[in-house]
């Protein structure tokens, strides 16, 4: 963790190239999304924005990344797999942002584009043995390693892709989910991982002024989809290779918001004898409009449940007295947000009974 000037240097210039890029170069991509028809109009069901908006934005996120990326790491042959197998999905994602492909066809893209990371070694070889205590139990996956590793890679890309539903969330989650990985690479000396991730922040970060609620642009499916597929490999490559005990869970707690609310959805539909491709909106995002939540206020809670399983997942891969400071932080924030949840209930409630009796007493000098 203690590294040189000179890497921190590197990483701070990563994150600042990657975030000014995305930043000048988002509304030139909200521009082209216009011109070419990538526009989504909410259809007043699970779409929450009130008026049509351009889609596209990850490609903003891509190119400022892409610039960090060949500027500030070393381009090692698993990095070219992962930019590789990255570039299909946003070519995937581009395309379903303009004309709407179907759920089968993304999905066989999406595997094309995990078997080249598997391809080029951004592979899971091995998890922890949660029963094992000892620096030597780990379970070795043999033949299992390639399938488990394509699944989790799938599965993540589509997880970020469904938490994709309020202004700001994928992105402000991402960063989140991203920071909590980055410390855990620079914990692991893994330079070069941590310099990838850094490039991401400054992406996200660069989008977000234009994503944010009331946005002006979204990420699409072209975001989205890049995100997630780029968290997958990176958390195989900088964390699952990691031999300390527990860390297999890492990746799992830092990534907890998009991975439950996409197993939640899985297995509702499928009790409902739905397809789990079948769009819906029950995710956790609509469910906290539901109950009276703003967007702004939906987005904040989940930044907040994102940073404290971030908390939790860099807790797990230190030891000593740090991570016992984290865990206190971690418990310490948890009761922060349900505090701040209980009080928005109560004055949301509060101000929707304040608006009803004034709307009365309207309607009662009306009619006097």
């Amino acid at each position: 963790m203690f590294q040189t000037s000179a890497t921190w240097l590197r990483i701070v210039l990563s994150v600042a190239v990657a975030g000014s890029f995305s930043y000048f170069i988002t509304p030139w991509v909200r521009v082209l999304a216009s011109k070419i028809g990538a526009i989504d109009v909410p259809d007043g069901n699970r779409h929450i924005h009130k008026k049509p908006t351009p889609r596209l934005g990850g490609l903003a996120i891509y190119f400022g990344f892409l610039c960090a990326v060949f500027l500030f790491t070393e381009l090692t042959y698993t990095l070219r797999g992962i930019l590789l197998g990255s570039a299909l999905i946003v070519l995937l994602g581009a395309v379903d942002d303009k004309r709407k492909l179907g759920a089968w066809t993304k999905l066989l893209f999406q595997i094309v584009a995990a078997v080249i990371a598997v391809l080029h070694g951004v592979t899971i070889e091995m998890l922890r043995d949660p029963t094992s205590l000892t620096e030597s139990g780990f379970l070795v996956l043999g033949a299992l390693a390639v399938p488990v590793s394509i699944i989790w890679i799938v599965g993540i890309t589509n997880s970020v892709n469904l938490i994709d539903g309020l202004d700001g969330l994928a992105a402000g989650v991402s960063v989140i989910s991203s920071i909590a990985m980055f410390v855990v690479a620079m914990l692991s000396d893994e330079i070069n991982v941590a310099l990838v991730i850094a490039a991401l922040i400054g992406g996200c970060l660069g989008f977000l002024p234009y994503n944010l609620n009331p946005a002006k642009i979204f990420m699409g499916d072209t975001g989205s989809l890049m995100l997630g597929y780029l968290l997958a490999t990176i958390s195989i490559v900088g964390m699952f290779k990691l031999y300390a005990v527990f860390t297999f869970i890492v990746p799992v707690i830092a990534l907890a918001l998009p991975l439950f609310d996409t197993a939640f959805a899985i297995i509702r539909r499928l009790l409902n004898k739905q397809s789990p491709f079948c769009a819906d909106r029950r995710h956790l995002h609509h469910k906290l409009l539901d109950i009276g939540f703003t967007q702004k206020q939906a987005v904040a809670v989940l930044y907040a449940f994102s940073a404290i399983m971030g908390i939790f997942a860099v807790f797990t891969a230190t030891r000593g007295a740090v991570s016992y400071v984290l865990l206190a932080v971690s418990a310490a924030s948890s009761v922060a947000v349900g505090i701040y949840i209980r009080k928005t209930l109560i004055n949301n409630k509060n101000g929707a009974c304040n608006s009803s009796e004034a709307e009365l007493k309207g309607n009662s000098n009306e009619k006097n």
